[in-house]
């Protein structure tokens, strides 16, 4: 297959996943870097529906796209109506895109049981609107909603439905999985038949996320001669989501040879998967196929041993190949290998028993509840105050934190909590002795800590803590549990991560804190 078009779907059937609400400016960004990207079509919306709509498909007309063409998205006239007089109709032709795509009803049950029409009625439907749309110059798809559902249940119906499309003129059909519950080997098979059945239709393929085939079920629509793929960056859509266009497109160019997108376009795919997380206020999936940031990540001491001799022994592909780059993690299942490439990379002389000595820190550490591979900082710190001529920038003398509950006698329900630490930091032999306030205790001991380096390192001040985690270690033991702090820190250009663990909570926050402030300030010497 020389070819398959990329059809996105993130701005419409993206949206309608819960927790998702995207603005209008969102949607004309998103529009921009799936055009970069190489997609052939980007459906904007619904015309009509939403004010938002309505707004986005009239500033998409002035929008320069270099390689896509926008796409409305509306549904067959109403039942007993008029193509010529249906507002639906009406409204996906004002949004004046050079292609429109409309559902139409192909499942028996749903013409009956929720348009509650005959199926003679929805055919004439689904032939009276494309035809109608195809009058006025238009390039038509009929979405062929729950198609795999309807020919499982009728499947004369359901390619009489498409069949009847293709006479009006529908430049091809979409296949939905809109339930999501095909799995491939019924994708195959169905779309196999439909080819013998309905030569003259070009087929596309949408699918659904509810049995998480989605992926495998755009693939196997492919092989079996569909030559449209619908979906969305990361999967975003209803219930379960949509096939994730991110793995489609880079199985396609990688796996299968079809050259959707260009190399350069292809190497763009993390950053385009990352964009799309920001716009729609989602943390990036860090097991992410192809573009996560663990995708290419290894743990264990045998595969990071191996990749580090031939990268393909773990890895199917290049990282770089789709923007994203190898990872070795250090822990207790670490090997020698993880901890050599790790130090290598912090620029830590790597001798024989320097990568042995860290090996064997890493594993009683993490026997105590500490863990690493999550906390980059605090790895290197512990590896470079083992060596016989570090120096650190500041040593703590100690530290007391104190935490005062009040109560007004004249109201019981008039409460307050202070805190309160004192922190005693040497410097090059001179101790500085500070107190702060707080609104808890790790923010008071930051701030005494921060204050007692300033004097020292007025720098420090750029330091904020973005995060604070606590995690239970030896669950069951109650108030006397190991607890692991782990403390995400930045100075608005870089961010590190940094762990202490200790059955006190508050020895636990200053370890992660004085990693965060410690590795900081080395990397400024």
């Amino acid at each position: 297959m020389a070819h398959v078009e990329l059809y996105d779907t993130t701005l419409r059937d993206g949206t309608q996943q819960e927790g998702i609400s995207l603005s209008v400016e969102d949607k004309l960004k998103i529009a921009r870097k799936l055009d970069d990207l190489g997609i052939d079509y980007i459906e904007g919306g619904w015309p009509g529906a939403n004010p938002k709509d309505v707004e986005f498909f009239e500033k998409a007309k002035s929008l320069k796209l270099n390689h896509a063409r926008m796409v409305a998205f509306g549904s067959t006239r109403r039942a007993n109506g008029s193509a010529e007089t249906d507002p639906t109709l009406k409204h996906v032709l004002e949004a004046e895109t050079p292609v429109v795509t409309l559902v139409g009803k192909t499942w028996d049950m749903h013409v009956t049981e929720v348009l509650g029409t005959n199926l003679e009625e929805n055919l004439a439907m689904i032939s009276d609107s494309i035809s109608f749309l195809k009058k006025h110059g238009r390039t038509v798809f009929l979405d062929a909603e729950h198609f795999f559902d309807g020919f499982k249940a009728n499947p004369e119906y359901a390619t009489q439905c498409v069949k009847v499309g293709v006479s009006a003129g529908a430049d091809g059909v979409v296949l939905c999985d809109t339930n999501g519950g095909a799995l491939p080997h019924e994708v195959t098979a169905i779309v196999t038949k439909l080819r013998e059945d309905a030569p003259e239709a070009t087929l596309a393929i949408h699918p659904h996320n509810d049995g998480d085939v989605a992926v495998a079920n755009a693939l196997a629509g492919i092989m079996a001669g569909a030559t449209q793929v619908q979906g969305t960056i990361n999967g975003i859509g209803e219930r379960c989501g949509n096939a994730n266009l991110v793995s489609v497109i880079a199985d396609l160019k990688m796996k299968m040879g079809i050259d959707c997108v260009t190399d350069e376009q292809l190497g763009s795919l993390a950053e385009v998967s990352h964009f799309v997380s920001e716009i729609v206020n989602r943390t990036p999936n860090p097991y992410q196929p192809y573009v996560g940031s663990s995708a290419f990540t290894h743990k264990a001491g045998l595969h990071a041993s191996a990749v580090a001799k031939v990268a393909e022994s773990y890895q199917h592909i290049a990282p770089e190949r789709v923007g994203n780059v190898n990872h070795v993690l250090v822990s207790e299942l670490a090997g020698r290998s993880n901890v050599l490439q790790k130090l290598e990379e912090m620029g830590i002389p790597a001798s024989p028993e320097i990568v042995q000595n860290a090996l064997e820190l890493i594993k009683q550490q993490e026997n105590r509840g500490f863990q690493y591979e999550g906390a980059e900082a605090s790895f290197e710190m512990l590896v470079r105050r083992a060596l016989p001529d570090y120096k650190p920038p500041f040593e703590l003398v100690d530290f007391m934190v104190i935490v005062e509950k009040h109560r007004r006698p004249t109201d019981i329900t008039d409460e307050s909590v202070a805190c309160e630490a004192t922190v005693k930091i040497q410097v090059d032999g001179q101790v500085k002795h500070t107190a702060a306030g707080g609104n808890g205790p790790v923010n008071a001991m930051d701030v005494a800590a921060r204050k007692a380096l300033m004097e020292f390192y007025p720098a420090v001040e750029a330091i904020r803590l973005l995060d604070y985690k606590v995690r239970v270690v030896d669950q069951g033991t109650g108030t006397e549990a190991m607890v692991r702090v782990l403390i995400d820190s930045t100075d608005g250009d870089k961010t590190w991560h940094t762990v202490g663990c200790s059955a006190n909570i508050i020895e636990a926050s200053w370890m992660a804190l004085q990693d965060s402030l410690e590795w900081w300030l080395l990397g400024r010497q």
